[in-house]
């Protein structure tokens, strides 16, 4: 008891590393404006919302972001059909995404499909020493509010949940056990209608979470090959919900 108390007091206090400080839980917005790019980030998109013209939200972190950024022609390949937006921002923990869509990135854009794929940068690149479930808790709390404001911010969207994807730092699989333990919870927060739940991970890496050759260059960030995978898992989610593309 008194060693999970102390891994959520660590928790809960306020982390602050390269001039970013985040809240003390996954649940409670967060800005980073300590970060001059997180900043510029954030008023470019902000900009993205008020154009509009947008079926297809996406958000999350850098694993988002680059999509459109480093793999463009993937990502044009993929969603060029649909009226899709990215709104991924490197760095992000679940925090920082609730205090962007609560802080206009959402507000007037009304897509049809938002999906969301965010965590791992809750998790860490270690795992927690001592008992993670703190961590799990923390994070799945994190994710369910974020789910709330895209629901009070977009209602009739329909949501994708992606669960956390294959973390393999310096090439370990340690992080698995609480990546997958998230992953099981974060099921039970869909509904299977307006809410579905999309695990990508058994097509990403082996039963062991040891990712699969070529899907990364880092052991985190996923290549066109990890791209395509889950573009490809995503599809008839996405036609099913807003028909086939228009290209």
């Amino acid at each position: 008891m008194a060693r999970s108390f102390t891994v959520f007091f660590i928790l809960a206090a306020a982390t602050c590393a390269a001039g970013v400080c985040f809240a003390q839980t996954a649940d409670k917005p967060a800005a980073r404006n300590n970060d001059a790019v997180w900043v510029a980030k954030h008023q470019e998109l902000l900009e993205k919302a008020k154009r509009g013209n947008i079926d297809l939200y996406f958000e999350g972190d850098s694993i988002t972001r680059r999509w459109e950024a480093t793999h463009k022609e993937s990502w044009d390949r993929n969603f060029g059909g649909w009226k899709a937006g990215n709104f991924g921002a490197g760095g992000d923990r679940t925090q920082n995404v609730l205090y962007r869509i609560q802080n206009g990135e959402l507000d007037g854009v009304n897509p049809k499909v938002i999906v969301l794929l965010i965590g791992t940068n809750n998790v860490g690149p270690t795992p927690p020493s001592g008992d993670d479930g703190p961590l799990v808790k923390d994070i799945t709390k994190g994710i369910k509010a974020i789910l709330k404001a895209l629901r009070e911010k977009a209602p009739r969207a329909k949501i994708l949940l992606v669960g956390i994807t294959p973390r393999n730092t310096d090439g370990s699989t340690a992080l698995m056990p609480t990546i997958n333990w998230i992953n099981k919870r974060l099921a039970k927060l869909a509904d299977g209608h307006r809410v579905r739940f999309l695990n990508i991970n058994d097509q990403l890496a082996d039963k062991d979470g040891k990712l699969y050759e070529g899907m990364t260059d880092d052991g985190l960030h996923l290549t066109n090959k990890g791209y395509q995978v889950w573009a490809d898992a995503m599809k008839p989610i996405l036609t099913e919900w807003l028909g086939p593309p228009q290209n």
